[in-house]
């Protein structure tokens, strides 16, 4: 994320509020109970958003993750392609081994 849309990210949090407490006082509300519950809406918005952000970085479907496995798939692929087909049989032969002598 860049610098220019955490900026908007803010402001639009910001002018949310502000709507959210004039919205509130058409509906009825006075000033400080109008106050009070925008407040609540925005907090309560605020730990939704914590929450998926947690969801996500346990569950590790962030961006980082998903580029780091993407980047991983395609270094091991292009390894992979570079091989000749000798190289690749004894490699074959070797994971066979392996798994032979484990079972």
């Amino acid at each position: 994320m860049r610098r220019i849309d955490a900026l908007g990210i803010g402001l639009g949090i910001f002018i949310a509020g502000g709507l959210a407490y004039l919205g509130l006082q058409v509906v009825g509300l006075d000033s400080q109970q109008a106050g009070i519950w925008s407040q609540v809406l925005l907090f309560v918005g605020l730990i939704g958003w914590l929450a998926t952000y947690i969801l996500r970085a346990v569950s590790q479907k962030m961006t980082y993750h998903q580029q780091r496995e993407q980047y991983e798939e395609t270094f091991f692929q292009k390894r992979l392609d570079e091989l000749s087909p000798e190289e690749l049989a004894k490699i074959q032969a070797e994971i066979e081994q392996e798994e032979q002598s484990q079972v």
